[in-house]
C-alpha cells in the first residue's frame, strides 16, 4: 500500500482547515502558500474533499474553503478513501478475478492480507484531526 502525494497534501489541507475551526472560510491561495502544495493540484484535491462531504467551498468575494464537519468527525480513513478510493493492499482484496493462484479470494495469503487490511482501515478510522491537533499542540 502506497498513499500517493495527492493524499499526503489532502491530509496537510485538512489539518491547515482544522487548525482554523469548523466553519473558518480559507481561500485556497492562503492554505497552498503555508502548506507548500502547488495550487492546482490543491484546488483538484478540495474539489474530491467537497465531493465525499469533508470540505465546503464558498464562491465570491470572501469565498474559499471551510471544513463541512467538525474535526473529530474526520478521520485519517475519511481523507484517504476522499482521495485515493477504497483501502487496498492488494488487489485481489477487491476483486477476487486478479487473485494470481486463480483460487478466488480463498487462499492462505488473501485471508491473512485480509486481516492486515482491515487492520489498516480500523486504525486510520480510530485518528480524528482533533486527536491530530490535541497531539500537535502537545508536541
Amino acid at each position: 500500500m502506497n498513499l500517493t502525494q495527492a493524499t499526503d497534501y489532502a491530509f496537510r489541507a485538512v489539518l491547515y482547515l482544522a487548525r482554523k475551526g469548523k466553519g473558518e472560510v480559507v481561500e485556497a491561495q492562503e492554505i497552498a502558500g503555508r502548506e507548500n502544495i502547488p495550487l492546482r493540484f490543491l484546488l483538484k484535491i478540495l474539489r474530491q474533499l467537497g465531493q465525499a462531504g469533508i470540505v465546503k467551498s464558498y464562491r465570491g468575494v470572501g469565498g474559499g474553503f471551510s471544513l463541512a464537519k467538525a474535526p473529530e468527525e474526520i478521520t485519517l480513513l475519511d481523507v484517504v478513501e476522499a482521495v485515493e478510493g477504497p483501502v487496498k493492499i492488494n488487489r485481489c482484496l477487491i476483486d477476487p478475478q486478479y487473485c494470481t493462484s486463480q483460487r478466488g479470494g480463498r487462499c492462505a495469503i488473501h485471508r491473512e492480507l485480509s486481516l492486515i487490511q482491515n487492520d489498516i482501515i480500523a486504525r486510520l478510522g480510530t485518528v480524528s484531526f482533533k486527536k491530530i491537533l490535541e497531539r500537535e499542540q502537545a508536541f
